[in-house]
């Protein structure tokens, strides 16, 4: 790896908070406030706080991170830590199992694109209301109430969003040596359709480069291309269109534009410009290009993507933005953190998590690893990669857990990241139903249905892999399975919430 991306994997996660946001945390969010011992915790035997989070890279150093966080919570809370990195392509399976099998876990981080919904229905996570009130002012200092409110299910909060970049546009992420190799303009891209020459030119002159591969297994191309047209109210079971501001909550799989986005990746399919077994790979794109197999993905992007890409990559990344920024509760609920119904002890869970959103020393181990080690201050807040260490042993995903804009800065990370999260933020289109999350229980069966029939269809159409011409069969299954009930459900939910909240 060159000294520039040495410099580059240092920016990993750095570009994924948000300005805003770090300014709403700003006073005293770094003092450690509510992150006091509790009384009575000096006398009380320890307790290991396990703690799963999923993991894209290089952790072998892992333990060595997490003693040093637990010499700091044994001082602080009487607790150590023990940290369970989980990889994507694993998640779901383990997850599940975790849960189920009552397994010990504390906390956990959960994604309105990984089942949170469902966990909730399911009982697998605690309410943290009143848990929130004892041992998490801290936490609601940093978070506010306003996005505290849009993790809500049946009145109740079951995650705690990571503080990070809060808004998304998508476009597609290219390596840029052949870019600049094939001399691609770049700023002919107006369209999802524009980038099919790009494509051909990569595939007519690059054997062994894939054109276009998934972001991850859950990520697929259709979804990038459709995504920032609707609110998909967190599992697609119901949405919003126009991103969000029409408030009939209707079936996406029956949308012009989702048959449109079907029918565009399958000729980029059927050309050889997508990977062929993409339905079934488990890698991500990163990944990918990283091994020199791949040429591009379609992503999510933000201020700052680029840096990040290329700390994934191991390669200078070109990126091309073809949507405007939008938010919605999706984008709150991403990422969060919950404590497991299997906790052995919930209150030591929430002393810790709030730990996270207040302590600077934690917040900075956890996302950068130890100092001397994983890196070097360069000055108060601006931190470099070790001087001739080639590979990091602990490249964590920072816009995961906890308070983001407590950790310090990588050398080389534009001075203003900070400025342009906020503007990018502040420019988002705001979903009308935004601090909306639809409360699952009472169609729980049919959302269990309708899930097995999205497992057996969604990916498989959304990668080019089926034939659209497989759509109907799709629709029919689904509302066989139960999807119409699901819509109407949470269209009951949504206008009560409006009404709720003086918009209807």
């Amino acid at each position: 790896m060159s000294k520039k991306m040495k410099a580059a994997a240092g920016l990993l996660g750095i570009a994924l908070a948000s300005s805003s946001l770090l300014a709403a945390c700003g006073s005293g969010s770094d003092t450690g406030k509510g992150a006091e011992p509790a009384k009575g915790a000096k006398e009380e035997k320890p307790y290991e706080i396990s703690m799963a989070f999923m993991t894209f890279s290089n952790l072998k150093d892992v333990g060595l991170v997490q003693d040093e966080i637990s010499k700091i919570t044994k001082e602080k809370i009487n607790a150590t830590v023990k940290l369970v990195p989980i990889s994507i392509s694993a998640w779901n399976q383990q997850v599940n199992l975790m849960l189920a099998a009552n397994e010990n876990l504390d906390l956990i981080v959960t994604m309105a694109s990984r089942n949170y919904g469902s966990q909730v229905a399911k009982g697998q996570l605690v309410p943290l209301d009143d848990l929130l009130n004892k041992y998490g002012q801290g936490i609601k200092d940093a978070v506010g109430p306003e996005l505290l409110a849009a993790t809500k299910v049946g009145g109740k909060i079951y995650g705690i969003p990571s503080m990070r970049d809060l808004a998304t546009d998508f476009g597609i992420s290219m390596r840029k040596d052949l870019v600049d190799k094939y001399k691609i303009d770049l700023s002919k891209v107006k369209t999802w359709e524009d980038l099919e020459p790009i494509f051909k030119t990569i595939k007519d002159n690059e054997p062994g480069i894939v054109p276009l591969v998934q972001q991850n297994n859950s990520q697929t191309p259709a979804l990038k291309i459709y995504n920032a047209q609707f609110d998909l109210l967190g599992d697609s079971m119901g949405v919003l269109a126009d991103s969000g501001s029409d408030l009939k909550v209707q079936n996406l799989f029956e949308t012009k534009q989702y048959a449109d986005s079907l029918a565009l990746v399958r000729k980029w399919y059927q050309a050889g410009y997508i990977l062929k077994d993409i339905a079934n790979s488990q890698e991500t794109g990163q990944n990918l290009v990283k091994a020199g197999k791949a040429f591009s993905y379609l992503t999510n992007l933000k201020p700052g993507y680029e840096q990040q890409d290329a700390a994934q990559t191991g390669k200078e990344m070109a990126v091309i933005r073809l949507t405007k920024p939008y938010m919605n509760s999706y984008n709150v609920t991403s990422f969060m953190m919950s404590i497991a119904k299997n906790s052995g002890n919930p209150d030591k869970a929430m002393q810790f998590m709030n730990l996270l959103y207040t302590d600077k020393n934690i917040a900075n181990l956890i996302s950068n690893g130890i100092e001397g080690k994983h890196y070097v201050k360069k000055s108060d807040n601006i931190i470099a990669p070790v001087p001739g260490v080639t590979e990091s042993g602990y490249l964590f995903n920072q816009w995961e857990v906890g308070n983001n804009y407590l950790t310090y800065i990588w050398e080389g990370t534009d001075p203003k990241i900070w400025d342009q999260m906020k503007a990018f933020k502040d420019s988002a289109v705001k979903s009308k139903a935004l601090g909306f999350t639809a409360d699952l229980e009472p169609i729980k069966t049919e959302v269990a249905a309708v899930t097995n029939v999205l497992n057996q269809y969604k990916v498989g159409l959304e990668t080019g892999t089926l034939d659209p011409s497989l759509l109907p069969e799709f629709n029919a299954k689904l509302k066989a399975a139960g999807l119409d009930k699901i819509i109407a459900e949470k269209q009951k939910q949504l206008d009560a919430w409006l009404k709720a909240e003086g918009n209807k």
